[in-house]
């Protein structure tokens, strides 16, 4: 009985291992999705869609 036990933590543990590593794989795969640059260029629009501010020559200026 002790053996069975045994090896049913072992079991356990090692489909915890298994668990674990394919967790941390997928969630370092999507990280890297997250934050990979874009393929296409951003022509006066950034990536949240709001348009930048253009730096004209009196805001140069005044800083």
């Amino acid at each position: 009985m002790k053996k069975l036990l045994a090896l049913a933590v072992v079991a356990g543990g090692v489909f915890f291992l298994i668990k674990r590593n394919r967790d941390a794989k997928a969630e370092a795969d999507l990280w890297r999705e997250a934050t990979a640059p874009t393929e296409r260029p951003t022509t006066g629009v950034s990536s949240n869609g709001s348009a930048p501010a253009k730096a004209g020559s009196d805001a140069a200026s005044k800083n």
